[in-house]
C-alpha cells in the first residue's frame, strides 16, 4: 500500500522589489493541493519582515523573516532590482534557514540573494540568462551555468526565469511527492508535466505547435516503445532522416540530443513503475528499456541521486 509522504512545510521570502510572477507561481503551486491528493500537502507560510511592495501590489506576510528558519524549504523568489545588492535582513534569514537545515531553492534572479549568504560558493547555479554575466562577476565562487532550466544541488537549488521557475517547483514537488502527483500538479496548471534541469534556456527554434514540428510524429511513437532498444539509427529512420539532421531537430524541438532525450523518458518511465507497481527492479528495467536492472541502478543513481529501491521506499509503503 502507497505511504503519504509527511507535511512538509514551505515558506517563501517576501521582501519589496520582488517580482510578482515567480512569488504567485510558488504560492499556486505550494499552496493549492491537488485533487484526491493521497496524503497531506504542504503548510505554506510567506515571510517578511513587513508589508512588501510586489509589483503593483501591497502584500502582508503571514509572519517574519524568522519564519524562514523553520521551514523545510524555502522559496526565495525573483528580484527586480539586480543592480543593488539584496535586502541584508533577507540574506541573513535565508543563511539561518539554510543553517537550520532548510532546503533553500530561488527563483530566477533570487539568486542574488542566495549567492550573497554564500550558499552557492563552489556550486553551480543558474538565473535568467541576461543575469548570469552579472551573477559571475560580482559572485566569482559560483559556478554559474547560463545555459540550463535549472540546478539541483540537493539542498540548494537554483533556476533560470519565468517557465523555468515553474519547472523548479515542480521538480521540487515531484522531489516530495513523487512523479504522480507532479503530474497532476502540472495537468492542473496546464504546463508540461517535466522538463529537465540541464534543458537549454534558450532554443533557437521556438518549439512549433503540437503536431506543427517534424518530431510530432516520432516523439509519441518513441514513447510507445521505451520497453525496446531504439538507437538513434531507429529514430533517424522512422523519421526518414539521417541521423545529423535528426539531431538538429531534437536540439531545436527538445533542447537536447535525442540519446539525452530518450534515456530521460526511460528514467520518467521507472520512476512511475517504482511509485505505482511492486514489479521488481529487473522488470522495470526490462519496461523501460534499460536491459539489466544494473545499468538502470547507473543510470538511476546518476540521474535521479538515488537507488531506485530508496526511491521506491520513499513513496511506498
Amino acid at each position: 500500500m502507497a505511504s503519504a509522504p509527511r507535511r512538509r512545510s514551505v515558506a517563501i521570502a517576501a521582501t519589496d522589489g520582488m517580482l510578482h510572477f515567480e512569488l504567485a507561481l510558488a504560492q499556486e503551486v505550494f499552496g493549492s493541493a491537488p485533487a484526491a491528493l493521497p496524503g497531506p500537502w504542504y503548510d505554506l507560510t510567506v515571510c517578511g519582515a513587513r508589508a512588501v511592495r510586489v509589483g503593483r501590489f501591497l502584500l502582508e506576510p503571514d509572519r517574519g523573516l524568522d519564519g524562514l528558519a523553520e521551514a523545510d524549504t524555502v522559496i526565495v523568489p525573483a528580484l527586480a532590482d539586480v543592480d543593488e545588492e539584496p535586502p541584508a535582513e533577507l540574506v541573513a534569514a535565508v543563511r539561518a534557514a539554510y543553517e537550520a537545515g532548510a532546503v533553500v531553492a530561488s527563483l530566477c534572479t533570487g539568486v542574488f540573494a542566495l549567492a550573497a549568504a554564500g550558499l552557492l560558493d563552489g556550486l553551480r547555479a543558474t538565473t535568467h540568462w541576461a543575469h548570469t554575466d552579472e551573477l559571475a562577476a560580482r559572485h566569482p565562487r559560483v559556478e554559474v551555468d547560463p545555459d540550463v532550466l535549472y540546478v539541483d544541488n540537493g539542498r540548494v537549488l537554483t533556476s533560470a526565469g519565468k517557465a523555468a521557475a515553474m519547472d523548479l517547483c515542480l521538480h521540487l514537488v515531484r522531489r516530495d511527492h513523487g512523479s504522480a502527483v507532479a503530474n497532476v500538479v502540472a495537468r492542473r496548471l496546464v504546463v508540461p508535466p517535466h522538463r529537465e534541469g540541464g534543458q537549454a534556456q534558450f532554443v533557437s527554434t521556438p518549439v512549433p505547435a503540437r503536431d506543427g514540428h517534424p518530431l510530432a510524429e516520432l516523439l509519441p511513437w518513441v514513447m510507445g516503445r521505451l520497453d525496446r532498444p531504439l538507437t538513434v539509427e531507429d529514430l533517424a529512420r522512422r523519421a526518414h532522416m539521417s541521423s545529423r539532421h535528426l539531431a538538429r531537430h531534437f536540439r531545436a524541438v527538445t533542447g537536447t540530443t535525442p540519446l539525452q532525450w530518450l534515456l530521460a523518458q526511460r528514467i520518467r518511465r521507472a520512476q512511475e513503475l517504482l511509485e505505482s507497481t511492486d514489479d521488481s527492479v529487473e522488470t522495470i528495467a526490462a519496461a523501460a528499456g534499460m536491459g539489466t536492472a544494473t545499468t538502470l541502478r547507473r543510470h538511476f543513481q546518476r540521474t535521479v541521486g538515488v537507488p531506485p529501491d530508496t526511491y521506491r521506499r520513499t513513496f511506498r509503503g
